[in-house]
């Protein structure tokens, strides 16, 4: 009677990883309305917008924020979104200046 073969580190996660992906695919499209639709559309053009306006920019802030929009553009058909402020704000980042930042030195 032959042993059972033990998986290897390796095997074991190349299993997983195709169980999940294949978990992925059984899942059913998710099927977005003309208005969810136009509001992604929007929010896109607003995103790519801000990136190629964004891109002659100096500052300590614009790196950051760039790449937050950046993460945003890539995530977009992950269930959890920003709302319309936390949005805004990711659109106007890179174009604030941060506030300075005050000394209390009174030496002159």
């Amino acid at each position: 009677m032959a042993t059972p073969a033990k998986l290897t580190p390796l095997q074991e996660s190349e299993a997983r990883r195709l169980a999940e992906i294949a978990a992925r695919s059984n899942k059913s499209a998710k099927s977005y309305s003309d208005e969810e639709k136009a509001a992604r559309k929007e929010r896109v053009a607003k995103a790519k917008d801000a990136l190629s306006r964004s891109v002659g920019l100096k500052g300590v802030q614009v790196a950051p924020a760039r790449a937050a929009l950046k993460q945003y553009l890539q995530r977009l058909n992950e269930p959890k979104q920003p709302d319309d402020a936390h949005f805004e704000m990711l659109i106007e980042a890179p174009f604030k200046a941060p506030p300075k930042k005050r000394t209390d030195d009174r030496r002159f």
